[in-house]
């Protein structure tokens, strides 16, 4: 068959099935082509979109190990690159947001509630040893709840203070931490269905695995409604006080609201050159509960006498203030402070930042300060009122901004070494052995006396006092131990020399020639 009869051929054919089938089973036939055709392309267009989406999860989740601030904004930390490199230098104190550790797995033994006693340092220790418990327990620890019976009757909660969220995801590869009891022991909670009890103070780990680990199994959900001191010092595995310091130095880190407001203080100090930090612990409730009132008048004494037998878990009433003074047992008053200051070679013209509350007598207290140093600031009189709107009458919210001033100083000197004083100086050999001068309390008093008394001459009273406290300016040294005394030796979080690298002695601060 030729090529021309072959063409007629087919063109028949198609015309006998076009015929056979119909013009509509034939639109049919083309109508299915073209939705084919439309398929496919809608396809195409669903896994370019899925594929795009592929790759921004993927530059996010880049981002958050690599340049949080691109995605997130400001970061929640006293951050290098946020300042010009002279201030740079200073803020140290909290580290750079990192990739998130991956969770412990591990078989939960039961739920831990607790319940923090005392003021916001003592309570930041407290819950740097309940979380250290939890984790050696392997029990799931609820976010503590923080005291608002005590003195300062401070109603914050954990979140109003500390970034809560960090601090469970930066601890998640230790230990799992709760919000809230679950919603299957939720109703049990509320109707008071577990076992309350306080631990006892200074033990060690064998003491939570042996007697408080079989209380946990036994009920599901224990509280612990005192944390003061509940760990020791010392006899300690190193793996416990490092994770002590890991959470104290990294895990507690206060709101973003709270460092916002700390940068800031610290900006205004930085521009006008260095700065002393004067934990000044002259505060009515201090004088009151210790019984000293060495420098105040007569109705000023009543009035402290008043207010210790007004609270009756302060236990001491009958207190002979000036021997707890001779003992070295009361807070240095701000005109003891002043001559200690001078007597160290303080440049009169320093900044001079009072990390306290309320100053007990007032300006008519402080002024033997304010003559000698004349720059003399506290948190109020650097900023607006407006700007501590949100943590007035919080005591603790208070003492977090003054923590994080104390910090960033150039040299932090405390007046009375209470639990403030103890934290702070040992955050700062953490960052790098800053200077913190330990003042001897009994040594001065006795020392200052005899000068007052025309026994000393003023070279030789600022000669002893300097050559006394030369190696006590917070640089690298072991803790003292003293056996079955816990409350006699040097506090764990004073000095966590088991989290240090240990400087040459020579770079460790412990000299007053570089005195401001």
């Amino acid at each position: 068959m030729c090529k021309a009869e072959k063409s007629l051929y087919h063109r028949k054919l198609w015309e006998m099935k076009v015929k056979f089938l119909g013009d509509s089973k034939i639109d049919k036939f083309k109508n299915s082509l073209v939705s084919r055709s439309r398929m496919s392309l809608w396809m195409i267009r669903a896994m370019t979109i899925l594929l795009l989406w592929s790759c921004f999860v993927h530059l996010v989740a880049l981002g958050e190990m690599w340049g949080p601030r691109l995605l997130k904004g400001w970061p929640s930390c006293f951050n290098h690159h946020d300042f010009p490199m002279s201030a740079s230098q200073e803020m140290a104190s909290l580290p750079m947001k990192i990739a998130l550790p991956p969770k412990r797995i591990y078989q939960n033994n039961g739920y831990l509630m607790v319940s923090c006693n005392g003021g916001l340092n003592q309570m930041r220790a407290a819950i740097c040893d309940m979380v250290t418990i939890a984790r050696y327990m392997n029990v799931t620890l609820i976010v503590p709840e923080l005291d608002k019976t005590s003195f300062w009757n401070d109603p914050s909660e954990f979140k109003d203070i500390f970034d809560v969220d960090h601090f469970i995801t930066s601890l998640r590869d230790e230990v799992r931490i709760l919000k809230e009891v679950p919603p299957r022991l939720k109703r049990r909670v509320e109707l008071g269905v577990y076992h309350t009890m306080p631990p006892i103070s200074w033990s060690n780990m064998s003491y939570y695995q042996d007697q408080i680990l079989p209380l946990v199994k036994k009920h599901k959900v224990l509280h612990l409604n005192k944390t003061d001191t509940r760990l020791a010092n010392n006899e300690l595995p190193v793996e416990v006080q490092k994770l002590r310091c890991r959470v104290n130095f990294n895990g507690l880190r206060f709101t973003p609201k709270i460092e916002e407001l700390g940068r800031r203080v610290v900006k205004i100090l930085r521009e006008k050159g260095p700065f002393l930090v004067l934990h000044l612990r002259y505060e009515m409730d201090m004088l009151a509960f210790s019984g000293c009132s060495h420098g105040c008048n007569r109705y000023e004494e009543e009035e402290l006498t008043r207010m210790r037998y007004a609270y009756p878990w302060w236990k001491e009433k009958v207190i002979n203030s000036e021997l707890k003074r001779k003992e070295g047992l009361c807070p240095l008053t701000p005109e003891e402070t002043a001559l200690t200051l001078s007597a160290l070679g303080i440049d009169r013209n320093v900044q001079i930042y009072i990390a306290a509350g309320e100053i007990y007598g007032g300006r008519r207290r402080l002024k033997a300060l304010t003559d000698v140093f004349p720059n003399v600031v506290r948190k109020e009189t650097l900023l607006d009122s407006s700007d501590l709107s949100f943590c007035q009458n919080h005591s603790s919210q208070m003492a977090a901004l003054d923590y994080l001033i104390s910090l960033e100083s150039d040299i932090f000197v405390p007046t009375y070494y209470g639990n403030m004083a103890k934290v702070v100086e040992g955050h700062r050999r953490f960052l790098g052995f800053k200077k913190t001068i330990e003042l001897n309390r009994k040594f001065l008093v006795n020392l200052i006396d005899e000068y007052y008394q025309g026994l000393l001459s003023w070279e030789v009273f600022s000669t002893t006092v300097k050559a006394f406290h030369a190696t006590r300016m917070g640089g690298p040294k072991k803790r003292l131990v003293i056996p079955n005394k816990p409350k006699e030796e040097d506090y764990f979080y004073a000095n966590p020399y088991e989290c240090l690298q240990l400087l040459h002695e020579n770079n460790s601060g412990d000299s007053l020639d570089e005195t401001i």
